[in-house]
Order: structure tokens, then sequence, then C-alpha cells
């Protein structure tokens, strides 16, 4: 009888993971279809926030680099000039002001739509659950927020001076469009909030296998060369930016490196539970 009601556990248990390995196609597109759902819910809840604290986020965060008396150039010791901006166009100032609370919402939404994503593609990889999809939610959060921050502290404030104080003669004065200024802002941002997924992709592509950390110390040399192009692209031909840029890539490379171990540490000893599993 108890070895009957173990194996009868044991079934049991094994349950939701037949049935997510037995799902047929459509059924994952239907998942699929619901997690994208959720995930855009969760942008658009991000979106009403940002339409609630819009006048906040028009005049503080989207204009405030454009004021000399923004705070991080007191912080960085920058000698800073104010910004001229101008609509030369009819809907101008309404593209950017919808466009600002559309890229903020997807930022305040972005976790949540991140954790739809990664807890429908990480059963194909490993056994997942709520708690360790957290997890990793926030592992990748974390580095996203963080990069959003620093092309917004760091990486803006510096673009703007340079291109502000950048003349060709005395006869031309820089009124620079606000429509342009939006899509260059939102770029430098987005982009540092993407490239500091370095460690992110590192650790889950060591943990299935694909890299090691030997690897990626081989090549150590060549991510410099490849840093400082990244940054060439991402800043104005300025070199203090362009090693305010390279500078914490080849760091994130560094910590790429490190992750990768943790990774590769999982990996092995999650082979050696399912070997003597087996066994």
């Amino acid at each position: 009888m108890e070895e009957q009601q173990i194996t009868k556990k044991s079934q049991e248990a094994e349950k939701p993971t037949r049935q997510a390995d037995e799902m047929s196609f459509l059924e994952h597109l239907e998942e699929l279809r619901w997690r994208l759902i959720k995930g855009f819910i969760g942008i658009a809840i991000g979106i009403v926030i940002s339409f609630v604290f819009s006048h906040f986020l028009i005049s503080k965060v989207l204009l405030g680099p454009t004021k000399s008396s923004f705070f991080v150039y007191h912080l960085l010791g920058i000698k800073a000039q104010s910004l001229n901006l101008q609509s030369r166009k009819l809907p101008g100032q309404f593209f950017a002001y919808w466009g600002t609370l559309l890229v903020m919402g997807a930022v305040i939404g972005a976790p949540l739509f991140i954790y739809e994503i990664w807890a429908f593609v990480e059963p194909a990889f490993e056994r997942s659950g709520k708690l360790k999809t957290l997890l990793n939610t926030l592992f990748i959060s974390f580095f996203f927020i963080l990069g959003v921050s620093f092309g917004y502290l760091i990486l803006v404030p510096f673009a703007l001076q340079f291109f502000n104080h950048f003349r060709i003669s005395n006869n031309i004065r820089n009124l620079f469009d606000i429509n342009a200024y939006f899509s260059s802002v939102s770029m430098w941002i987005l982009s540092c909030g993407v490239i500091f997924q370095l460690p992110v992709v590192s650790y889950f592509l060591s943990k299935f296998g694909v890299i090691t950390p030997d690897f990626l110390k081989k090549y150590w040399r060549h991510s410099i060369v490849v840093c400082f192009i990244v940054a060439a692209f991402l800043t104005p031909p300025d070199p203090i930016s362009q090693l305010l840029v390279a500078i914490p890539l080849i760091l994130l490379y560094q910590l790429a490196i490190f992750v990768s171990k943790i990774g590769m540490r999982k990996r092995e000893k999650e082979q050696e539970e399912a070997f003597s599993e087996e066994w």
C-alpha cells in the first residue's frame, strides 16, 4: 500500500510536466497569445501611469537634460548650457508628448512583459516555477533598468552638451527640433538598456551550454575593440563621451565572464542531478 501511494504521488507530481510537454502546437500558440496579451496589459498600465504623471515626465524627465540646472550637470561638473528646442512641424509637440508617454509606459511595464514572455519560453529549456520565473525576471529587469538609467544620467547629458556646444560658425545658432531631440534621447536610452543585457545573455547561454567562460576569456581583447566601436556608434565624436560608454561596456564584459561561470556551474549541477535520477 505504501509503495502504491508513493507511486501515485509521483505520478501526480509529474502530471503538470507531462501536460506541458504534450501540449499541441495550437495550444502553445494559444498560451503565447495570452502571455502577449498580459504583457501588453502591463505596458498599457505603464502608459496610464505615465499619463497620470505626464506633467512631471515631460517637464522634469524629458526636458530635464535640456536645462543647465539639471542636477546631473552639477554632479558631473559639466559646464552646461540650456538647449533651445523648437517645433518645426505642425504635430511636432503632439508626437513628442505621446511618444514620451509610450516610451515611459514601455519602461514601466517592461518587468511584467518580460515575466510573461519568459514564463512562456523558460519551460522549453528547464524546469520552471513561479518563484524561479520571478527571480529570472528580476535579473533581466535589473540590468535593463540599470542600462536605461546609465543612458539617461550619463550618456544623454554628455551627448546633448557636446552637440549644443559644437558650432562651425558663430553665425549659426543651434535650434534643435523637438522630434529629433525626442528620437535621439529615446534611442540612446533604450540602446543602453539593451546593451546592459550582456551579463544576462552570458548567463543563459552558458547555462544552456552555448558558450563557456573560457571562450569569453579567450576573446576579451577583441571585446575591448568591439566595446569602443559600439561606444562610437552610440556617442557623438567626443573622446570623453566614448570613454564614458566604452569603460562600462568593458566592465560589463568582465561581469559577463563571472556570470558565465555561475551559469556553467548551475548547468553542471543540473546535469549531475539528472544523471543521478536516471540511475
